[in-house]
């Protein structure tokens, strides 16, 4: 989804329908809990994690196949529709694989590790390839050639990892079909049932739902912002400085918060550690603001803005996996937590799908204003959630 934004931009969609259309591809995470229940109950997480890695690799090299045709934009879409059904299926298995090979407080202490490899496959992808991709459209002057030959090589590096994981995985003891009844659908609706459930329900749901509410809508307008051009209220850089600003530096930034919020969780435990991560998350918004309105053409300062922006969020985020965590802890953790990670999709893609039109109504400048007022329902909400003082410490 980061890089179908960058390629699409490239290509030249407007902002309305790249909002619009990539955030359909958070759809398969909102609904993946449907059938969260049905991987519990059939083969291992581990069979799971590695069959969807190798269907992945094949549906990025599709993308790849559909970029020189005429109907690129709707056969690309709907390959990457395909691959976001994979990608959204592994997910569930990856969550629960990782939860039942650790003990609660490894989970804690781990998590900005977890989140750090996630993060360096976000500055593979988002950074080396987006780069590769500025420099392959400079050198043969063929935007969409370039974008073929990045979807190439990514197809290859995933089902080499694919393979790799497939022989060096750990295989825990309790990794392994849950129980079932007689009755498949029944075990499915109990599933679901103990989720809706649990105590405090509805705030749960509104923290899930709203925590990302501001991030959702500037996440899909970051990029276009950075390259548009300055008549355009963006700031002009190639696709090159994005990959290094963005896509390098920012990830970096992104990985050390994870990792000192990871860190700070399992030393303070979730409750003490809430609403300095909160705040952490959303006040650097304000950077946007700030570069929308100043406009600097000095790199460096546009890069030390995304630093602090990125670093913050990566921050802040571990509470709210880590929340996610201890709302699904039970008999039923894969799937509970395959419903939390469905409802932040869920909060990713409502706002994310009109962010493009709200940008093209306001403006970049006013856009982050908005912004910056749509993160205090998180706050409303992270008054209201109850944390055990002791969760999350190791």
């Amino acid at each position: 989804m980061l890089l179908s934004v960058v390629m699409y931009k490239n290509i030249g969609i407007s902002n309305t329908d790249i909002a619009l259309y990539t955030s359909w591809l958070y759809l398969p995470w909102v609904i993946k809990p449907l059938w969260s229940p049905f991987v519990e109950l059939f083969r291992t997480k581990r069979f799971w994690i590695v069959t969807l890695q190798l269907l992945i690799g094949a549906a990025l090299a599709a993308v790849a196949l559909t970029l020189p045709l005429p109907n690129f934009f709707q056969l690309s879409l709907a390959v990457l529709w395909l691959m976001a059904f994979s990608s959204a299926t592994h997910d569930i298995a990856a969550d629960g694989f990782y939860m039942l090979g650790l003990e609660e407080h490894q989970q804690a202490a781990f998590v900005g590790v977890r989140s750090t490899f996630y993060k360096l496959a976000m500055i593979a992808g988002q950074g080396g390839l987006v780069s590769l991709a500025g420099w392959l459209t400079e050198s043969s002057g063929d935007v969409r050639h370039a974008w073929s030959v990045v979807f190439v090589l990514l197809a290859l590096g995933f089902v080499g990892l694919a393979l790799y994981h497939r022989l060096t995985l750990p295989r825990p003891p309790a990794d392994r079909p849950a129980a079932r009844g007689g009755r498949l659908l029944a075990d499915v609706l109990a599933t679901f049932s103990t989720f809706f459930k649990k105590d405090g329900i509805l705030v749960i749901l509104g923290f899930l739902l709203l925590f990302r509410f501001g991030e959702a809508q500037l996440l899909k307008l970051v990029v276009p912002f950075l390259l548009d051009p300055p008549a355009k209220g963006g700031l002009g850089l190639s696709t090159t400085q994005i990959g290094f600003v963005y896509g390098t530096l920012g990830v970096c930034m992104l990985v050390l918060g994870g990792l000192l919020g990871g860190y700070a969780i399992s030393r303070f435990g979730l409750k003490r550690c809430l609403w300095p991560m909160v705040v952490a998350v959303h006040l650097p918004d304000l950077v946007f603001v700030y570069l929308a309105t100043a406009m600097p053409d000095n790199i460096y300062v546009i890069a030390a803005g995304i630093a602090i922006e990125q670093f913050g969020y990566g921050f802040g985020f571990a509470s709210y996996l880590l929340y996610m965590m201890m709302i699904a802890d039970g008999p039923h953790k894969t799937a509970h937590y395959a419903i939390c990670t469905g409802f932040m999709a869920l909060g990713m893609m409502l706002p994310g799908m009109v962010s493009g039109w709200i940008q093209q109504q306001l403006g970049y400048q006013h856009f982050f204003i908005w912004v910056c007022i749509a993160t205090l329902p998180a706050f409303a909400m992270t008054a209201l959630v109850r944390i055990d003082p002791e969760f999350g410490k190791k």
